[in-house]
């Protein structure tokens, strides 16, 4: 029985790739293990291995092409098998369909879905009974998914991979309900640019500047945005970076941006009404600070996660960040390395900026925009003196910071930041 090869979701905004390129051709033997394609996502560019054995029979999507996440890339056979050379892949029949839904961030979840997904109750299943690959048993075990709910592509019926991937889409999974369908977009206006052609050059859009301005749009279209503006001393952690930087003689050398995500995840803890995200649902209230450092790569950016920030000292927190951001620029993140953040963190400091407001980026509820610290005149008991001060805006989603916590939040920040001795205890 052939065996389609489908565009899998490869971190968890992808909506579709591109084939960057072929690791293997038509008529080679593939071996579970092995690197089939490489495909360009909205995050890097991921090597994709080879999950079924056999013969690759077809390449369906050539290098350069834009397929949408759950259709079909390649055919493989079994060793000796015959395909018909009119045969067509199943998902193919359903592509149009599903091509425009996933030009949305939350597609609809089909009625059938809707209906059944709910009803599974975990401990009815015994999904040892159930064919299906072990590493689509793994992904199913970390997704949370029913074996029982869907069904398989493989041979006889076996659940594989590319099952699981359409499974996580699609919402089947347990104790998972149906999205909503977001309201549409509104398209920008067409007609002919206002520009000669012989005054711009135009450089094609890369799969993670489209997934850029996709989400950003719709994040300024969908979330309700505020802004909370503040100034902070900087003057004593300034003195203090200094010090602990001229005595680790060049063991580590600590930035301000490393205080400051230390700083948020202290205050994120004493004020944990903000460090909560918004779904239709539910607002969860998260139990730990998983900190989004924005980081500037080739063609766009990313957010790597420093996980559990609030535990960490300054100088793993320091460490962890150095290795993130060297890797994202790389494009050798993991995709569990650059999602499930809390709260994000934007810093334009370096750049000589003094202040700026940040888009949210859901489903996090706020969104820390660093200014840089400069010599300012400020008054201190009647008189004037000059202070490095530094300037923090925080974007927040309104469904579910609200503005008495958003200053909350800031205020146990500024202390934080202006008595920075308690960062090391």
């Amino acid at each position: 029985m052939p065996i389609d090869v489908m565009m899998s979701q490869l971190s968890p905004t992808m909506t579709e790739g591109r084939i960057a390129r072929w690791l293997k051709q038509e008529g080679d033997t593939l071996t579970s293990g092995e690197l089939l394609v490489e495909v360009e996502t909205d995050k890097a560019t991921m090597e994709v291995e080879v999950v079924d054995e056999g013969v690759l029979h077809k390449i369906l999507a050539a290098e350069g092409a834009t397929v949408a996440v759950g259709t079909p890339i390649a055919v493989i056979a079994e060793d000796g098998e015959e395909i018909a050379a009119d045969y067509q892949p199943q998902a193919m029949v359903a592509a149009s369909v599903e091509q425009v839904a996933e030009q949305r961030v939350d597609p609809p979840v089909a009625a059938a879905v809707v209906a059944v997904a709910p009803q599974v109750e975990p401990t009815a299943v015994d999904n040892s009974r159930i064919k299906a690959s072990p590493l689509a048993r793994r992904l199913a075990k970390q997704k949370g998914i029913n074996l029982a709910a869907i069904s398989g592509s493989g041979p006889h019926g076996r659940i594989v991979k590319a099952d699981i991937t359409r499974a996580v889409k699609r919402g089947i999974r347990l104790g998972m309900t149906a999205s909503t369908t977001p309201p549409p977009v509104r398209p920008l206006p067409q007609g002919p640019l206002p520009y000669h052609a012989d005054e711009y050059e135009a450089v094609e859009n890369s799969m993670m500047r489209k997934a850029i301005a996709r989400r950003l749009l719709e994040s300024k279209q969908q979330v309700p945005h505020f802004y909370v503006t503040l100034d902070v001393t900087m003057d004593r952690l300034l003195d203090l970076r200094a010090q602990l930087n001229e005595a680790a003689n060049g063991e580590f050398k600590l930035s301000v941006n490393d205080f400051i995500i230390k700083a948020a995840s202290n205050a994120l803890i004493k004020v944990p009404e903000a460090n909560a995200s918004w779904t239709d649902q539910a607002t969860l209230m998260h139990k730990h600070a998983h900190i989004s450092v924005a980081v500037a790569i080739e063609g766009g950016l990313i957010t790597p996660v420093v996980r559990f920030s609030e535990q960490k000292s300054i100088v793993e927190i320091s460490t962890e960040v150095k290795d993130l951001a060297g890797r994202a620029r790389q494009g050798a993140l993991k995709p569990e390395e650059y999602s499930g953040g809390t709260f994000s963190i934007s810093n334009l400091g370096m750049f000589g900026v003094k202040q700026f407001a940040a888009i949210v980026n859901p489903p996090e509820g706020a969104i820390l925009a660093v200014g840089g610290s400069m010599p300012r005149a400020v008054v201190e008991d009647g008189a004037l003196v000059v202070r490095n001060v530094m300037t923090l805006t925080l974007s927040c989603d309104h469904r579910v910071v609200d503005g008495a916590v958003g200053a909350s939040f800031l205020a146990a920040l500024k202390q934080e930041l202006e008595l920075p001795a308690g960062l090391l205890l």
